[in-house]
């Protein structure tokens, strides 16, 4: 049997003697007196980020990541008795390697390709907030943490605030490891201007904050990360990422991740997190967690108005107005109420999704059927249904939150941060999403999220008069990338974009009739929506190349 000693992060004991011999012994002995004292459940006694990986006994092997899988285990079953665990699913695949299928439509569907699977037959990543036991030739793998929402009415809002700054002014400062070598992301939202802010409190002026623009109408938004800066009197630097930095970046952004990541947001972010390094910068604060906490996603008021049709009356719903939508749909006045009523009676969470890429390209379009063949598309849905069915009873915006803390931040927003700011040389913490906070967020009323249709209603409340008015009614942005409308206008960009989906199609993936109208037809009309198309098949060509340029996969038609 295999017997791995991996230990990752920054673990913190709820224990005290624990807390010693962390201090003492080092995180190996903390961790396997924890074991012993808690067995499975070891990690509920735990906060910060961690993943972990040991024999706590002979013929066991027990590992767990924290509750947003901020650090990533990966592993493999050699045989009966030899169980393979790393970092990277790269580090325990088998050679030669084997793609599974279904993770490549996993991989299309989310752009990223979530937790269990890997982009590697028989290598799985342990998801957010699970354990893996091995022992007697069985691996077993659960949750040890499921959000449980507790919010009661009525609320004392003074109360709340007072707890609430309480908590973010220590998590924050909890983030802190060495204030000589401590920044900040500043994109010039909610949350990177409050932990900003926050950590200005904590060190005084002059906290270095870094910045990433776009010019490109409709995208820059570098006037708030300025208002910001201004208000908390920050050290601020700012860099504007050109066409010619993808073209120099993406390779080496592809080629980092241990399988396909397809976030367009992960070339700013390397990009900001550079300078950074540049500066001689060690550890940079983001502000992740603050939509997902707090109810800060404008998706989460649209889902909520379509939810309110769900409470109709079944009558009404299925004998006036469904078989009316058709009609709706051909008349002027009144085709808005037949989109809504066809989109509200998609059931949740495949609303999320509905008309994404694949839903308007069609999978049957891009695939030839060969590959086709290959995969389920209910897959992907199942992963989805299943994860929001763990919630139980929880409020329907709770249940959005809770669903997106496993697909938008464990599995897409987290991986970005954490893994480009890696490969620039960058430590990053997440003040937002403090155990603390986690756990105070889970009792506030749903109200206090989204408050009617205003988002994160609790926290723009009690944070204002310390942030700025601008940054508290500005609309959430981020370092959104303009990449279609600069692969349209950037030659060398476009070179790029085009062999890459040339190639893959070669490799038989993709159908090269596909690539020729996505290329000529859908991204000149739509290079906002069908850009991102474009991105997820170049970075998968990118990551080919640079892991395994030999894989050839069934000829397309």
């Amino acid at each position: 049997m295999t017997a791995p000693a991996l230990f990752f992060g920054h673990p913190r004991f709820q224990e005290p003697d624990l807390t010693e011999i962390l201090r003492t012994q080092g995180p190996e002995s903390a961790w396997r007196e924890a074991f012993r004292r808690h067995g499975p459940q070891a990690p509920n006694q735990v906060q910060g980020d961690f993943a972990v990986a040991f024999s706590p006994a002979p013929g066991k092997i027990f590992m767990a990541v924290d509750r947003f899988a901020r650090h990533s285990l990966c592993y493999r079953i050699e045989d009966a008795s030899t169980l393979l665990v790393a970092a990277r699913a790269d580090e325990v695949a088998a050679s030669p390697l084997s793609i599974d299928m279904q993770a490549i439509h996993d991989y299309f569907h989310f752009h990223v390709i979530p937790a269990p699977r890997t982009i590697f037959q028989q290598v799985l990543r342990l998801p957010a907030a699970h354990y893996g036991l091995f022992q007697k030739e069985q691996l077993t793998v659960a949750p040890y943490w499921v959000p449980r929402f507790t919010s009661a009415d009525p609320a004392d809002f003074s109360a709340l605030k007072e707890e609430f700054l309480d908590i973010l002014h220590s998590s924050v400062q909890s983030q802190c490891h060495d204030s000589g070598q401590t920044g900040c992301f500043l994109s010039g939202g909610t949350d990177s201007s409050t932990v900003a802010g926050v950590l200005s409190r904590h060190l005084g002026e002059g906290v270095p904050t870094y910045s990433i623009g776009f010019d490109a109408e409709g995208y820059d938004e570098m006037a708030y990360a300025r208002i910001a800066a201004r208000h908390f009197k920050t050290r601020h630097h700012e860099y504007y990422v050109t066409p010619e930095d993808l073209v120099q970046g993406i390779p080496r952004v592809a080629a980092y991740y241990d399988q396909p990541f397809g976030n367009s947001s992960a070339l700013p972010g390397f990009y900001c997190a550079q300078q950074a390094r540049q500066d001689g910068i060690q550890r940079l604060l983001a502000g992740d967690g603050g939509d997902e906490l707090f109810g800060g996603n404008s998706r989460y008021a649209k889902q909520k108005l379509f939810h309110a049709y769900t409470r109709l009356p079944s009558a009404l719903r299925r004998g006036l107005l469904e078989p009316l939508a058709p009609l709706f749909n051909r008349l002027p006045l009144v085709r808005k109420l037949g989109s809504y009523i066809d989109q509200a009676r998609i059931p949740m969470p495949d609303r999320i999704t509905a008309y994404g890429l694949l839903e308007q390209i069609g999978t049957e379009n891009i695939f030839s059927e060969q590959i086709f063949s290959q995969f389920s598309p209910l897959a992907s849905r199942t992963l989805e249904r299943t994860v929001w069915r763990e919630t139980g009873e929880a409020d329907f915006v709770n249940q959005m939150l809770a669903y997106d803390w496993r697909f938008t931040l464990a599995e897409n927003d987290l991986p970005k941060v954490c893994g480009t700011s890696a490969l620039a040389g960058i430590e990053v913490g997440f003040p937002l999403l403090d155990e603390r906070l986690v756990d105070f967020s889970l009792k506030l009323p749903p109200h206090y999220k989204v408050n009617g249709l205003k988002l994160r209603w609790f926290f723009k409340e009690a944070l204002r008069g310390f942030l700025p008015d601008e940054i508290i009614t500005k609309q959430k942005h981020g370092f959104g990338l303009p990449f279609g409308v600069w692969v349209l206008r950037h030659p060398p960009l476009h070179r790029l974009a085009e062999s890459s989906l040339q190639q893959l199609a070669e490799r038989g993936l993709i159908r090269p009739a596909f690539v020729d109208r996505l290329l000529q037809q859908y991204l000149p009309a739509h290079p906002g929506f069908y850009g991102e198309m474009v991105w997820i098949l170049l970075m998968l060509e990118q990551w080919f190349q640079a892991h395994a340029n030999h894989y050839q996969f069934t000829p397309s038609d």
